[in-house]
């Protein structure tokens, strides 16, 4: 009777432990699934930005107040390169870099002051990911800017003969477009150089066209502009 006894004791402590390591698990699973939850809410915030070549920008890192800091971090991915990393560590006071030579890309001020990065000047090859992290005790505080650089395109217009007109937008970013008035048989093509800016040549011809003039009008996100070709006195 006692070995009937013992056993069934055994039996519910196993029991028991079971279902505690059971419980344990799932508390596991929670806590795990409530940090993620938490880790995905902290790390939320995406820009996306662009900057004009050949000027200053500054890129804000995250806004809102930040306690207890303990290092802010600028990680910069660009195409064909190491990743740069600029760190601050407030407990020490100190500021490191990783891989950012010849960038021109420094804090906007001291670090502890202001936590802006800045590109100046900027230049195409500074396009690419802003990654800035605040760490504190309570988690990481991300923000990422998608930066893209604009460069103006250089436009030419000449008269090709025979009624024939061509209109370039020459190493702009992204592509300009070009339309025309008035319209013609017109062909465009594009040419991509190795630094990702665009030649946009556009052609046309006008047969039976009794006007004096035709005009290129070149649309792009650094400014619009527009050039006019005289057939008969040949002057832009």
């Amino acid at each position: 009777m006692a070995t009937v006894l013992l056993l069934a004791d055994w039996r519910g402590s196993t029991e028991r432990r079971a279902k505690s390591m059971e419980m344990n698990s799932v508390w596991k699973a929670f806590d795990l699934m409530l940090l993620t939850f938490l880790i995905s809410f902290l790390v939320a915030v995406t820009n996306s930005v662009s900057a004009q070549v050949n000027t200053m920008t500054n890129l804000s890192c995250f806004t809102h107040s930040i306690k207890d800091l303990i290092m802010t971090t600028w990680e910069i991915l660009l195409r064909d390169r190491a990743p740069c990393i600029i760190a601050y560590r407030e407990d020490k006071n100190e500021t490191k870099e990783t891989n950012c030579s010849g960038e021109g890309i420094t804090w906007e001020s001291r670090p502890e002051w202001n936590h802006k990065l800045q590109i100046d000047p900027v230049t195409v090859d500074n396009d690419g990911y802003y990654k800035c992290i605040f760490v504190t005790p309570a988690g990481n505080f991300q923000t990422v800017h998608h930066l893209t650089v604009l460069v103006p395109p250089v436009v030419t217009l000449s008269e090709e003969g025979n009624r024939t007109v061509e209109c370039k937008a020459v190493a702009g970013k992204p592509a300009a477009q070009i339309s025309w008035v008035p319209k013609g048989d017109c062909f465009t093509v594009n040419e991509t150089h190795h630094n990702r800016t665009v030649t946009v040549k556009s052609t046309c011809t006008w047969k039976g066209f009794n006007g004096s003039s035709a005009t290129c009008f070149i649309s792009h996100l650094t400014g619009n502009k527009n050039v006019s070709i005289e057939h008969q006195s040949h002057s832009k």
